[in-house]
C-alpha cells in the first residue's frame, strides 16, 4: 500500500474528484493537489477544537507508530528487514532513555486520572510540540501547559520507577 492510498485519503481524492468535475474544461487545478492543498490549509490556519482535535489526534497516532513498532521489535529480537527503524526508547522525562512502552502504559494510567495532562504528553513528547505551541493547541497559556508538563513528567517519573521495580 501506497503511504496515501488509505480509506481516507481515497474518500478524500474522490470528493475532490467530485468537487473538480463541474468547473471550467480549462482549469488546471488536479485533484491531488485540491486534496493537498486543502491538508496544508487545515495544518496550517486549523482553528480551535479542529488544531486541537488535529494535534491531539497526531501525538497519538505517534504513540502508537512508535509502540507499535517496538512491540514488533520486542516480539522479533533479529529485527525486520526493510523496516525502518524507529527508536524503542525515547528520552524521558530525566533526559534518559526510557522504554516506549512502558511509557505508553504510564500515559494511559494517566489518561484515567487527567485527560488534559495526558494529552500534554502526546503533544509535548510525542508530536514534538513546545508549550507554547501546546498551549496553543489546548487554548491555554504556556504557563498552564509548562505546569501540567511538570505534573505529568512527575507522574511519569513515579509510574516509571513503580514499574522498574515491579509495582503498579
Amino acid at each position: 500500500m501506497q503511504p496515501l492510498d488509505t480509506p481516507i485519503y481515497r474518500e478524500l481524492h474522490a470528493l475532490a474528484e467530485r468537487r473538480l468535475a463541474g468547473s471550467r474544461p480549462d482549469h488546471t487545478l488536479q485533484p491531488t493537489a485540491l486534496v493537498h492543498e486543502a491538508y496544508l490549509r487545515m495544518a496550517q490556519a486549523g482553528g480551535g477544537e479542529e488544531r486541537r482535535a488535529f494535534f491531539a489526534l497526531a501525538g497519538r497516532a505517534m504513540r502508537s507508530v512508535l509502540v507499535d513498532h517496538a512491540r514488533r521489535r520486542n516480539a522479533d529480537k533479529r529485527g525486520g528487514g526493510h523496516r525502518a527503524e524507529l527508536p524503542t526508547t525515547i528520552v524521558g522525562p530525566d533526559q534518559s532513555p526510557v522504554d516506549v512502552l512502558a511509557v505508553h502504559d504510564a500515559v494511559e494510567r494517566l489518561q484515567q486520572i487527567d485527560p488534559q495532562l495526558a494529552e500534554i504528553v502526546d503533544l509535548i513528547l510525542f508530536a514534538g510540540l513546545t508549550a507554547a505551541e501546546a498551549g496553543d493547541v489546548l487554548g491555554v497559556s504556556s504557563r498552564t501547559v509548562e505546569r501540567g508538563w511538570r505534573t505529568a513528567r512527575a507522574f511519569l517519573r513515579q509510574a516509571l520507577e513503580d514499574d522498574s521495580r515491579g509495582e503498579t
